[in-house]
């Protein structure tokens, strides 16, 4: 009697304990596994917070110096750019001579028919808008969604801004950087400024740089002294300066020539770039 009485009791303690283990032990994976959750949390956020932290800094250093660099270009010559270096490079690769003809002169010493032509041949707003022409940048986007000869609709300040501060291949990147850069030298550097710079460091013939060596070495005279006949020849390669040549001109070359030289006069002469903005 007291045997049977007994083993109930203790069957049914013991599943109780069983029970009871069972659920200590899920309670505590369940524990365990909270808190391995909240651990990847915040490792997850610390990496966040980090990575914030990371942009945050890597913006305010790029805008520091981009801002910098606009400042001091405002003032002092430029002293090279990405497609003297990579003319260079691919002169030294070809075993050719590699020697860059690069000297500034300031936009007060070169004869004004110059800024007039490249002017009527790039840019014939340039005096009036604020770094974009988006109606040529329209009509450049309609001729290129139709399948026709790609055609570029840059103004002479975004040209500045990716010869100064960029690179030449195309990308979506290097066409936001340009944007931003335009803006800033429209800002900071003027017209006038602008105008100075890109006929300093555009590339006018072979491992020729800027409107002072292309007189040298095509007219054998200084940019002071061009005519608007010389100027109009230099500004009808710059599309191209390696395939054609002011040296020596071609029937396109001779052609692109008259037309620009038409232009200029179409203009109003040289009074057309006489009030450009000089801030």
């Amino acid at each position: 009697m007291f045997e049977t009485k007994i083993f109930p009791t203790f069957v049914r303690n013991t599943k109780q304990k069983m029970k009871k283990d069972s659920s200590d032990k899920k309670n505590t994976f369940r524990a365990k596994n909270n808190k391995s959750t909240d651990n990847t949390q915040k490792k997850s956020s610390k990496l966040k917070s980090k990575i914030k932290s990371w942009l945050i800094k890597l913006t305010l250093y790029f805008l520091a110096i981009s801002i910098g660099l606009v400042v001091l270009y405002k003032f002092v010559p430029v002293p090279i750019t990405s497609t003297m270096i990579s003319r260079k490079m691919e002169a030294i690769a070809e075993g050719k001579d590699s020697e860059i003809y690069y000297d500034w002169v300031s936009y007060e010493n070169m004869s004004k028919e110059a800024p007039l032509a490249v002017v009527a041949a790039e840019d014939q707003l340039y005096p009036d808008h604020f770094g974009f022409d988006f109606e040529a940048m329209g009509n450049a986007f309609d001729r290129n969604r139709k399948g026709k000869k790609l055609r570029g609709a840059s103004t002479l300040s975004q040209q500045v801004a990716k010869n100064v501060f960029l690179w030449q291949s195309r990308s979506y990147i290097r066409k936001a950087l340009e944007a931003y850069f335009t803006v800033l030298i429209e800002l900071i550097w003027g017209k006038e400024r602008i105008l100075e710079v890109y006929l300093n460091v555009a590339e006018m013939g072979y491992m020729t740089f800027g409107v002072e060596e292309a007189s040298k070495r095509f007219f054998g005279t200084s940019a002071q002294n061009i005519n608007r006949q010389q100027a109009a020849r230099i500004a009808a390669v710059l599309p191209s300066p390696i395939k054609w040549s002011a040296a020596k001109p071609g029937p396109y070359v001779n052609r692109r020539t008259s037309q620009i030289a038409r232009q200029m006069r179409a203009l109003g002469g040289v009074a057309y770039i006489k009030d450009l903005r000089s801030f």
